[in-house]
């Protein structure tokens, strides 16, 4: 029985936290909202890989992905998007972008408090950073791996 390949759609959420403050992007496109670090992985590119790749693309903030906060799979009737949602800290003190290009409008870190009086993108900005202040379980990112890696 022949099957036609179902179009998937492979996205990374960035949760990065610095003391008590966490990352968002004031973004230039999806109406200049603030929003998580974020994007398409792209051809060729690991969910890690993207999630560092997008961060400072959009940040200009260097990452380490420490951990995996969610999965999700969303099946539609004709496609699919996967969502990763991973947790990070900065590499080092690089302070966030403050002039707009064509990524984003500027970066910043936020309690959960201040991101209450900022114009959200989502529901799930709040959400991800409310789990995680709340001591939310956060997986070891050597759950994500290559097809065929060794299980020992």
């Amino acid at each position: 029985m022949n099957r036609e390949a179902i179009p998937t759609w492979f996205f990374v959420l960035v949760a990065v936290k610095h003391k008590d403050r966490y990352l968002l992007i004031h973004e230039r496109k999806h109406g200049q909202l603030w929003y998580l670090p974020a994007g398409r992985v792209e051809p060729g590119e690991s969910f890690i890989a993207a999630a560092k790749r997008e961060t400072l693309e959009e940040s200009g903030i260097p990452i380490v992905v420490n951990g995996i906060i969610r999965i999700e799979h969303s099946p539609f009737a004709h496609s699919t998007r996967v969502r990763l949602i991973v947790s990070g800290e900065p590499l080092n003190d690089t302070p966030p972008k403050s002039e707009p290009d064509e990524e984003s409008l500027e970066a910043g870190w936020f309690t959960v408090e201040q991101m209450r009086n900022l114009a959200l993108r989502g529901h799930d900005v709040l959400e991800v950073f409310s789990y995680l202040d709340a001591g939310g379980v956060v997986a070891p990112i050597t759950i994500l791996t290559h097809e065929g890696a060794s299980f020992v």
